[in-house]
């Protein structure tokens, strides 16, 4: 190989190399990036940006990496160079907008949103957009707000680790913090993250007794955000993210006990998806539900809320989903359920300042509305993990400027003079009627609050009492659906219309308002004769009056409420007349009664019209005497059914619907009582 050769071997060898090693960059970058390995991600994504060569797309997927390690605020510059140089993805637009409000540019973020709308193609992209763009409006509305909270830096507990979603229960905070530790996480180049208890008198804390919880400890993943159960004596917490598996689904819910002085070995929860994120955790005031987030299959989009139902047997089940008032198709995480009734959460996607904001949801006029908590309990950093230690104080966690470092733990006082709370609760007892008239407990009745549409707000099971607790809302009208075996289901109003308690009457900061009510369920007995009250006719005439249908629209809904049963509708006469015609005219009747139900949704085959013409008497037509009586032949002109089968297969569709529909109010459970109006 003569001199010339030699040399453009090498050079050409170079230049193939630098090729090669710039791709390998790129291809590194991208399998660290689906790992969830995004501090790694980045620094391959950099190396392929400072080659000179895909740099739009090393500086796009820079972007992307510091957003999914929630680092939206340094991913700014590097989507705006991707934009600039032609960036393919129409989301990009979307993140860059996040970017900016990260940094505190909301009118630039909606500007931009605005011109890029004229040009988009996606729909989706463009439904995200214009949603964001609202909120922008909403932001923008509410900047001259006076703010009613105060913040400040829980400074004798934070470092410059990360130290977040505190919990205060018994005399202790307990909080999540990496500043500890040997082992890193690779997703973010820090320690893994573990749980810690420190005792504290509110907001001033022992910081020399800062230690772990050994007995939740585990080598090489992640431990936190903790909940407690009323009584302290249960911990739930997450634990995941241990890298042995690709992406970062490895995160469950894992449920320790408190026996002899430590905690129980953790098991993980049977609502807990193997398959997907499930985190920040939260118990109900009464302990009878989970809150968390997710990012399981189903959802709206990035991690969702949900609630889990704790059964008999004290396993967690029956997962729903909150619906589409609190979920969007960003991120919502860290519930918080407060004791008057409120759902405390953090959010990308509601209106908020940038990264994860506070919201509260309550229900007001009969509607779940969503809020903003404002300034400065918010800012342009994440504002999350929210916990009242009273009705106006309490903790949460921030990634703000001026902090100690990572995430750190602030206090908060609510200085809002309107702040005092009413708590209306519904009581009741199941009962059923004996044969003797006497009133009879029911235990184990299944209890369901449902709203004027029907929406499910929250289930109860009786006690051995006979007694259900709902918590319910002003001016609203309520349906109580109760169920049990071998009785019919049995739907009873309510109302707390007009029974508001006047914000100038309050005195306390809490005051508990307790309404009382009733449920009277039917024993199923075959062959029974019911009276339908109230069920007349025009003189000679079988036309369904409109007082009629006022009472078979009742029974109407109990066909409803309970799809196995089949029932024969008859009619009775008195003996006025001839009998032929009586029997005649008595069936015509209770075929029109039966033709209505049918009309109005009830399937044919469940119906049974029989006319008894004045065959079967309940009361006298004539005093002994002879002389006519009038409240006898009253007494025998009626309709009543009675229930001639049962089918165990049928499925009502209206109970499935029931079952199906969003729980965005269910969350709404019950809480001590404190002082009674």
């Amino acid at each position: 190989m003569n001199k010339f050769s030699l040399s453009l071997f090498l050079a050409l060898s170079i230049s193939l190399s630098g090729c090669f090693l710039q791709d390998l960059a790129l291809k590194k970058g991208y399998k660290k990036h689906d790992a969830g390995e995004y501090e790694l991600a980045l620094k391959q994504f950099k190396k392929q940006a400072a080659s000179g060569k895909a740099v739009p797309e090393a500086n796009y997927m820079i972007a992307e990496s510091y957003r999914l390690s929630n680092r939206l605020k340094e991913a700014l510059p590097y989507y705006e160079e991707a934009l600039r140089a032609g960036a393919p993805e129409e989301m990009a637009n979307y993140y860059y907008a996040k970017a900016l409000v990260a940094n505190e540019r909301y009118k630039e973020a909606k500007d931009h949103l605005d011109y890029f709308l004229q040009g988009a193609s996606n729909v989706e992209v463009i439904d995200l957009c214009n949603n964001y763009v609202d909120n922008l409006e909403l932001l923008l509305a509410e900047e001259d707000k006076e703010p009613t909270y105060r913040v400040k830096n829980l400074e004798a507990i934070n470092s410059p680790s990360a130290e977040y979603a505190p919990v205060y229960t018994k005399g202790k905070l307990y909080f999540t913090s990496n500043r500890e530790g040997n082992d890193i996480y690779r997703a973010t180049g820090t320690p893994f993250t573990h749980i810690w208890e420190v005792k504290t008198k509110g907001a001033r804390v022992e910081i020399e007794t800062a230690e772990q919880i050994k007995e939740l400890y585990s080598n090489g993943a992640n431990e936190g955000t903790i909940t407690f159960s009323p009584d302290g004596k249960t911990m739930i917490f997450a634990r995941g993210n241990t890298g042995r598996r690709k992406g970062t689904q490895d995160v469950n819910l894992y449920e320790s006990k408190y026996r002899k002085g430590e905690w129980s070995e953790p098991k993980m929860i049977a609502a807990s998806d193997p398959e997907a994120w499930d985190s920040a955790p939260a118990f109900s005031p009464d302990g009878k539900q989970l809150y968390f987030a997710s990012n399981r299959n189903g959802g709206f989009g990035g991690t969702d809320i949900y609630v889990a139902k704790k059964d008999a047997r004290g396993r967690w089940g029956n997962v729903r989903n909150l619906g589409n008032k609190i979920n969007t198709a960003d991120n919502e995480s860290f519930p918080y359920l407060s004791d008057d009734g409120k759902l405390y959460f953090a959010s990308e996607g509601h209106p908020g300042y940038g990264g994860l904001d506070l919201f509260v949801a309550e229900r007001k006029d009969g509607k779940l509305q969503v809020r903003n908590l404002g300034k400065p309990i918010n800012s342009p950093a994440d504002d999350f993990g929210l916990f009242l230690f009273s009705l106006n104080k309490g903790f949460f966690s921030s990634n703000r400027e001026g902090g100690a470092g990572d995430d750190d733990i602030y206090t908060f006082v609510n200085n809002d003079p309107e702040l005092k709370v009413v708590n209306y609760y519904l009581t009741g007892i199941a009962v059923t009627i004996g044969d003797d008239g006497t009133e009879d407990i029911l235990e184990d009745t299944q209890v369901q609050l449902m709203d004027a549409n029907e929406e499910i707000l929250g289930e109860a099971t009786t006690n051995e009492d006979g007694k259900f607790r709902f918590r319910v809302y002003p001016a609203e009208n309520y349906v109580l659906f109760g169920s049990k075996v071998d009785y019919l289901t049995s739907r009873t109003d309510f109302s707390t219309v007009g029974k508001t308690v006047p914000q100038e009457r309050l005195v306390k900061n809490i005051t508990n308002v307790v309404f009382e009510t009733k449920i009277v369920l039917d024993k199923i007995v075959l062959d029974k004769p019911i009276v339908l009250e109230n069920i007349y006719y025009d003189f000679d005439k079988d036309n369904i009056r409109d007082d009629a249908a006022v009472e078979l629209d009742k029974l109407v809904n109990l066909l409803v409420d309970n799809p196995k049963i089949r029932i024969e509708l008859g009619s009775h006469t008195d003996s006025r007349g001839e009998a032929l015609y009586n029997q005649d005219l008595s069936q015509r009747r209770a075929n029109s009664a039966v033709a209505y139900l049918i009309e109005n949704g009830i399937a044919a085959d469940r119906l049974k019209a029989k006319g008894y013409g004045e065959s079967t008497p309940i009361a006298a037509n004539t005093n002994p005497d002879g002389t006519d009586n009038p409240e006898g032949r009253q007494k025998n002109r009626r309709t009543e059914f009675k229930i001639i089968g049962l089918d165990a297969r049928k499925v009502s569709a209206e109970k499935v619907e029931y079952q199906s529909k969003d729980l965005e109010e269910r969350f709404f459970g019950g809480g001590e009582d404190e002082e009674e109006q």
